[in-house]
C-alpha cells in the first residue's frame, strides 16, 4: 500500500485524514467519480461534505497529484497521475482499465495535418469488456 502521507507531502499538499481517505479510496478503486468517493467517504466521516471532497480534488488536480479522466456521457473519473496511458471503458458494467499505447504517432499526424500544436492527449476507448460481450 502506498504511505499515503508521504506522497502528499511530496507533492506539496497538506496531509489531512480526508486527503489520506482520499487517496487510500483512490489506490483502491483505481478510478473513482466523485459520487462515488463522497459515498465511500461518509462512511468514515458521517460529516464530510461534498464541497470539501471537491476541494480537495482540485487541490490535487492543481499539484497534478490527480488526473481527470473525462469518459463520453458520463462523470469524470479520478486517478493518481502516472506515465501517459489510455483507457479502455466497458459500456454496459462501466468497468475502466488502463491500456499502454505508443501515441506518438497521433500527435504526429495531428501536427503534420494541421496548424495545432498538441500539449495534451487524452484517448478513451468504449466497447465491451470480456466479461460482457
Amino acid at each position: 500500500m502506498v504511505d499515503c502521507s508521504q506522497v502528499l507531502k511530496e507533492y506539496n499538499l497538506k496531509v489531512t485524514p480526508q486527503r489520506i481517505a482520499i487517496v487510500e479510496e483512490i489506490c483502491l478503486k483505481g478510478h473513482i467519480n466523485i459520487d462515488d468517493l463522497f459515498h465511500s467517504l461518509k462512511l468514515k466521516f458521517p460529516s464530510i461534505s461534498l464541497a470539501t471532497i471537491y476541494k480537495n480534488i482540485h487541490a490535487m488536480l492543481d499539484k497534478l497529484f490527480l488526473s481527470e479522466v473525462q469518459i463520453p456521457n458520463a462523470k469524470s473519473v479520478y486517478e493518481l497521475t502516472r506515465e501517459l496511458h489510455s483507457h479502455l471503458i466497458c459500456k454496459k458494467c462501466n468497468k475502466i482499465e488502463d491500456i499502454q499505447l505508443d501515441t506518438a504517432c497521433l500527435v504526429s499526424e495531428v501536427t503534420s495535418k494541421s496548424s495545432f500544436k498538441p500539449e495534451e492527449l487524452s484517448v478513451v476507448f468504449t466497447g465491451f469488456c470480456k466479461e460482457c460481450r
